[in-house]
């Protein structure tokens, strides 16, 4: 039997095809293209996954379950996504809208948490039973897994580290509040500070590597021009990851996890983004030394499309 896993981000849908061991088989990605009414998303979604059965020549009857990953705040009894502050999903039903449109069984779980479901069964933290699973994406998101379950909280909203306050007053997030950590540790951020700084310095690479068209500088235009050594640039990484470590220490200090598994399209930077960021760990973590292990999720970002279709496995 196979199961489709579906990751909803704030940027791209990806839809994948899973055996009983957690391999991904075939997967089919397609633009969010956020602000859409939720409806036309769903339907990309359900043709995504008919599309993935019919070229691997199965069946319905193939397939076990959709598990779909969804960002923000779920009632995962009712099938609802309660609040996604980077959607227009609030309040769908989307058990019953996809269910409407593929003849399955489906079973949602925040993004997040798919991740570390994903990693945690067979990726970085495979055997793991205390993991945390943090997304650096268009926004931050992560996975709690403690004693081998997926925390959720009494509410369906546990693992919203994203928006826990690290600056006092600072930069407003899509949530509504500042300083959260998603303001300043996401790929958006990322994306921000290059445009201000690139502005601000039309000497540097940032800039000149787009032509002087700021719109186009994106996180991997930062990450790029300090790798080729432009100071400006060096120095908004530099703080990126001082921002990013605070919040791994927040989390490192609470949980205490064996693993924390580093995933999101900023993770394929590998040892250039993480082992910095273990150093500055290593100066604050409560009681001096870092024993919890950071890792780049070995499933990329295929590690919510794994966790999702793995919903469905009992």
């Amino acid at each position: 039997m196979y199961y489709l896993g579906v990751d909803l981000g704030g940027t791209n849908i990806t839809a994948g095809l899973v055996d009983e061991k957690g391999k991904l088989i075939a997967k089919k990605t397609t633009p969010t293209m956020n602000g859409r009414d939720s409806a036309d998303i769903l339907d990309d979604m359900a043709e995504m996954c008919g599309r993935l059965i019919e070229e691997n020549k199965l069946e319905l009857k193939d397939i076990t379950s959709i598990g779909i990953g969804l960002p923000g705040l779920l009632d995962k009894k009712k099938g609802v996504l309660v609040y996604a502050n980077n959607l227009n999903f609030d309040g769908v039903n989307v058990v019953k809208e996809m269910k409407k449109r593929i003849k399955l069984p489906v079973y949602i779980e925040n993004d997040a948490n798919c991740a570390a479901i994903g990693e945690n069964t067979c990726g970085a933290a495979y055997g793991d039973k205390n993991v945390i699973y943090v997304t650096l994406g268009t926004g931050v998101g992560a996975g709690i897994i403690l004693n081998g379950k997926v925390f959720d909280g009494a509410f369906g909203g546990g693992g919203e580290a994203g928006h826990m306050v690290i600056v006092a007053d600072g930069e407003m997030c899509t949530c509504g509040r500042k300083g959260c950590w998603e303001a300043y540790a996401s790929a958006s951020a990322l994306r921000r500070e290059g445009r201000i700084a690139a502005a601000k310095y039309p000497t540097s690479k940032i800039f000149q590597m787009v032509d002087g068209d700021i719109r186009l500088i994106d996180a991997k235009t930062v990450f790029d021009a300090a790798d080729d050594g432009d100071e400006v640039a060096e120095e908004i990484i530099h703080n990126y990851q001082i921002y990013v470590a605070i919040g791994l220490v927040n989390l490192v200090n609470i949980f205490q996890p064996e693993a924390i598994v580093i995933g999101g399209g900023i993770c394929a930077r590998g040892d250039k983004l993480i082992e910095p960021i273990i150093e500055i760990l290593n100066t604050r973590v409560y009681g001096g030394k870092l024993k919890t292990k950071i890792v780049v999720a070995s499933l990329g970002n295929d590690a919510g499309v794994v966790g999702a279709a793995m919903l469905g496995k009992k």
